[in-house]
C-alpha cells in the first residue's frame, strides 16, 4: 500500500489547477482534428483553492474556440447544479442494506474508523448506516476542505457559469449516480480496504497533494502516468472502475465528437487522460493524432 492513494483519488473526486503560462512548458490539454472540428481534452483535478483563480491560458483560448463543453457530468443540470441534491442522491446510494451496520461490516477495523471520524470531528455513531466507500470519500473531502479546496472554486464550476452566460451547451458524459456507483459497486471487502487507506494516508496528504499539483502545473504528463501507474499496481481493484473502464464508457461519445462540425472543449479528470488505457491512448489506437499543447 502507498501514500499516494489519497492525492490520486483527490485528482478523480472532481477542477484544474492554475498555473502562470511561463511556470510550465506544456499543459494538460491536447487536441484532436476531426473530420471538420477540433476537440480539446483538458485534464482537471476538480477542485481548487480560491487563490489558484486564473484559468490557466491554453484552456482559455480553448473555451474561446469550442462551441460545445462536454464534462464528465452535465454542469448545467438543474439537479446537478443544486448540491443538497446530489449530496441526498449519493446517501441513498450509499446505504447499507437492511442489516448491515459500518460497526458490523468493518468488524475489528472499527475502532480505526472511530478513531478517525472522531480526528475529523465526526460521531462515527452518524455514519453507521453508511457503507465503507461513502465514509471515506466524506473523510477525504474533510481532509481537502480544511486545506482550503472546494468544488466551488474549480475549473468545471467556473467554466459552466462562462458557459451558461455565453449560452453554450454543455453535455455530461455521465450522470452524479453512474460515478457514485462505482465505488458503490466494489465488493465490500475492497471498500474497507480502501477506507482504511484513506485513514492511514491523512497524515501524508499535504505531501502527496503537491506533487501531484506540481506535475499538473508542468504539464507533465508522464509524472501523472507514472503516479496513477503505481496506485495500479497495488490497488487495481479500485482503478480500473475508476479511471480505465470509464475511459472506454466514453470513447464512443468522444469518437462521435469528432464526426460533428462544432468544436468542443471536453474537460475530464487529468488521470483520465494520461497512462494506459487512457482517452488520449484509446484514441490514438483509432488512428487519431493526439497533440499535447
Amino acid at each position: 500500500m502507498t501514500r499516494r492513494t489519497a492525492a490520486l483519488l483527490f485528482a478523480w473526486l472532481a477542477g484544474a489547477m492554475a498555473a502562470p503560462a511561463d511556470a510550465r512548458e506544456r499543459s494538460i490539454l491536447w487536441t484532436v482534428e476531426g473530420r471538420h472540428n477540433t476537440v480539446y481534452l483538458l485534464g482537471s483535478i476538480h477542485v481548487l483553492r480560491a487563490d489558484d483563480a486564473e484559468l490557466p491560458e491554453a484552456a482559455a483560448e480553448a473555451y474561446v474556440d469550442a462551441e460545445q463543453l462536454v464534462m464528465e457530468i452535465d454542469m448545467d443540470d438543474a439537479s446537478v447544479a443544486d448540491p443538497a441534491a446530489v449530496l441526498e442522491e449519493m446517501q441513498r446510494i450509499a446505504m447499507l442494506p437492511e442489516g448491515q451496520s459500518l460497526r458490523t461490516v468493518m468488524g475489528a477495523d472499527y475502532a480505526a474508523v472511530e478513531a478517525g471520524t472522531a480526528q475529523a470531528g465526526l460521531d462515527a455513531a452518524l455514519l453507521d448506516r453508511f457503507a465503507p466507500w461513502f465514509v471515506a470519500t466524506t473523510l477525504l473531502q474533510l481532509e481537502l476542505a480544511k486545506r482550503g479546496f472546494a468544488a466551488e472554486f474549480g475549473i468545471e464550476q467556473r467554466l459552466a457559469a462562462r458557459a451558461v452566460a455565453d449560452r453554450k451547451p454543455i453535455q455530461g458524459l455521465e450522470t452524479p449516480a453512474q460515478q457514485f456507483g462505482v465505488l458503490a459497486g466494489l465488493p465490500l471487502p475492497l471498500q474497507k480496504r480502501f477506507l482504511l487507506m484513506t485513514l492511514e494516508e491523512s497524515a501524508d496528504l499535504d505531501h502527496e497533494l503537491d506533487d501531484l499539483l506540481r506535475a499538473w502545473q508542468r504539464g507533465d504528463a508522464d509524472a501523472l502516468a507514472r503516479l496513477l501507474s503505481a496506485e495500479f499496481e497495488d490497488f487495481p481493484e479500485l482503478y480500473r472502475p475508476l479511471t480505465e473502464d470509464r475511459n472506454r464508457a466514453w470513447i464512443a461519445k468522444l469518437t462521435d465528437l469528432l464526426d460533428d462540425e462544432d468544436d468542443y472543449l471536453v474537460v475530464v479528470g487529468a488521470l483520465h487522460l494520461v497512462g494506459r488505457n487512457s482517452v488520449v491512448e484509446l484514441l490514438e489506437q483509432r488512428g487519431y493524432d493526439v497533440e499535447q499543447q
